[in-house]
């Protein structure tokens, strides 16, 4: 499931208005712009589906930019969600 989740942001983040020429580590983007960019990204293309279907007409349409961009995106998830702790499992209980 985490891996899942990891792919669905990094997904997102590819689909989103963000440039993959921001860093993390040259501090021109941060973990709370990633955050927006994900969300505004999930929202602009209906969900997550969405996002993969952007991802993939962009490697369809330009696949020499697009696996760059795939590389970026899934370094900054990496880095801003791979250290977080997993959130515990939530138990659905039927009243």
């Amino acid at each position: 499931m985490r891996s899942q989740m990891l792919a669905a942001r990094a997904s997102a983040l590819f689909a989103s208005d963000l440039s993959s020429n921001c860093r993390l580590t040259d501090s021109k983007i941060d973990a709370a712009m990633v955050d927006a960019a994900i969300a505004q990204a999930v929202r602009a293309c209906g969900g997550t589906r969405g996002c993969v279907a952007a991802m993939a007409a962009a490697y369809g349409d330009c696949p020499e930019t697009a696996a760059p961009r795939m590389r970026w995106a899934r370094s900054v998830v990496m880095t801003v969600y791979g250290s977080r702790r997993p959130e515990p499992e939530r138990e659905l209980i039927a009243a």
